[in-house]
């Protein structure tokens, strides 16, 4: 067996189960006496590609209007989720949030990979989104996040006014289609198996204890949990 055991992380910034599955997965991790030998690698996937944000937006009008439903419904929702949040020690605040498209954010993150920093990254651009009411589409706001999670300057720079990983971006959500991912966040350990959605911290415990005890190997991958998980897809967040 090789020393890292691979976790391939597939979500979206604007995905709330996102931040809340990162939390969970975390949470199996302490829990896990080979903590120090798994490589966590985050993967870019969009809910909303073609989204254009306009400075009226508002989240409960927003999730009415896409759903069809009434603005009760959205607020509820909302609710819903900021308790779920709050039960891993996350608070949101969707009272706050800036609806923005995360392409940007995404490649600045695989500028985050390459120094391997995208942990960092992915924890601040959550929280300027979730907890902050930060647009993660503002080129200033990316810049000073960038910075924050240890980032150069210039290099921020260079990415934020260019195409630069643009490609990457593109090629990540492309593989997720390939092996069937529906909705996000969606977890991928060591090639093998995959768990969909912000499953309970047990759930990754056992992942990673299996998939340790079996050692590494390719294979297609099997969805070890036969209901799927909290998530958001581009149909609406489950």
């Amino acid at each position: 067996m090789e020393n890292k055991l691979k976790v391939q992380i597939w979500s979206d910034i604007m995905c709330p189960y996102c931040y809340i599955g990162k939390r969970r997965i975390e949470g199996a991790l302490a829990q896990f006496n080979h903590k120090e030998s798994v490589e966590i690698e985050w993967k870019s996937f969009q809910l909303d590609a073609s989204f254009v944000a306009s400075a009226d937006d508002n989240m409960a009008e927003h999730l009415a209007e896409k759903y069809r439903k009434d603005k009760e419904w959205a607020q509820e929702m909302m609710d819903s989720m900021t308790q779920n949040a709050k039960n891993s020690g996350l608070d949101f605040h969707f009272e706050k949030a800036i609806m923005a498209n995360s392409f940007n954010a995404h490649r600045l993150l695989h500028l985050a990979k390459k120094h391997q920093l995208s942990n960092e990254l992915e924890e601040l651009l959550f929280k300027a989104y979730l907890t902050d009411g930060k647009n993660v589409n503002d080129l200033e706001t990316l810049t000073q996040l960038g910075q924050q999670a240890g980032l150069d300057t210039k290099e921020i720079d260079t990415v934020l006014h260019s195409d630069a990983y643009a490609k990457a971006v593109k090629e990540d959500i492309e593989m997720a289609q390939k092996i069937g991912v529906q909705g996000v966040p969606f977890f991928v350990f060591d090639n093998k198996y995959a768990v969909s959605g912000a499953q309970h911290v047990e759930t990754f415990v056992k992942t990673l204890e299996k998939v340790w005890d079996e050692g590494q190997f390719d294979s297609k991958i099997t969805v070890l949990n036969t209901t799927e998980g909290e998530n958001c897809g581009i149909d609406g967040c489950n």
